[in-house]
């Protein structure tokens, strides 16, 4: 792992969502909403609502009436890579997007205006990695933390962290704590003290077929009993469940081929 290092989850409280560059919101696009909503309602208990629709039909998933997560239909034409996408926030998208421009970021969808939901846009970073802007109006983003299902932690999985961690110090004004170990290249993100995503550095470890991403951790009760589902549910794992000093942890691939890691925390 890529270690999840606690932020919003049980290892480390709940930081102010709306500070800049805090992840608030994980969303996903996918072919098949259907399918997805069945495969992530029966995996996570989440029940689904519609969002707003100004990227095609959306939904947001909920836990007990809560916010977790978006989901939303790729246009038939649009084949691009289904991947789970966190959102980090903003005060000011248009302003921070112009500044992710400037760092030698790409902004490829926005800033647009979401209803009376807030203001988004879709960017990459050098390396190509994307992630989104998020500037809250009504909806302030994933609403419950730190139990089963919920968005746990955000790592962004690159060749190496010294470049691609200064544009995200430039755009977001992250602290950063580095690992001191000859063999393992990761920069925690802090905002205001508190960690909230991380970088690791795969160099060639990092799948060639991918390039360079950002990974989602969601919360589990039981990660090994997660993995046991995931065959009837379509899904199947790409990395076994193992453990670590944040917790149990394993990584899964859903119907439709996005990525995410599921990580059991210290009871």
């Amino acid at each position: 792992m890529t270690e999840a290092r606690g932020s919003t989850g049980p290892n480390g409280g709940t930081p102010a969502r709306n500070t800049l560059g805090t992840p608030c919101w994980v969303s996903l696009m996918v072919h098949g909403l259907a399918m997805t909503e069945e495969f992530y309602g029966a995996l996570f208990g989440w029940e689904f609502e519609p969002g707003p629709q100004q990227l095609g039909p959306y939904v947001r998933a909920l836990l007990g009436g809560r916010e977790v997560a978006g989901i939303g239909q790729l246009p038939p034409d649009r084949h691009l890579p289904v991947a789970w996408t966190p959102y980090l926030a903003s005060d000011y998208v248009d302003q921070t997007a112009d500044t992710v421009r400037l760092c030698g970021g790409t902004v490829a969808v926005g800033p647009l205006t979401a209803a009376d939901a807030g203001r988004l846009a879709i960017a990459s970073d050098p390396s190509g990695a994307v992630f989104g802007l998020w500037q809250a109006a009504r909806h302030l983003g994933t609403d419950v933390t730190g139990v089963h299902g919920t968005p746990a932690w955000n790592e962004l999985l690159t060749f190496e962290t010294a470049s691609v961690a200064k544009f995200y110090h430039s755009v977001f004004g992250y602290e950063q704590e580095p690992v001191v170990s000859a063999d393992f290249d990761y920069v925690t993100l802090l905002v205001e003290g508190r960690p909230v995503a991380g970088i690791h550095g795969m160099g060639h470890g990092l799948p060639r077929d991918r390039g360079p991403h950002w990974l989602t951790y969601f919360e589990v009760e039981d990660a090994d009993e997660t993995l046991r589902q995931m065959p009837s549910l379509g899904g199947h794992v790409l990395k076994p469940a193992r453990d670590s000093e944040h917790g149990r942890v394993a990584t899964v691939v859903d119907p439709e081929g996005a990525i995410f890691s599921v990580i059991e925390s210290p009871r």
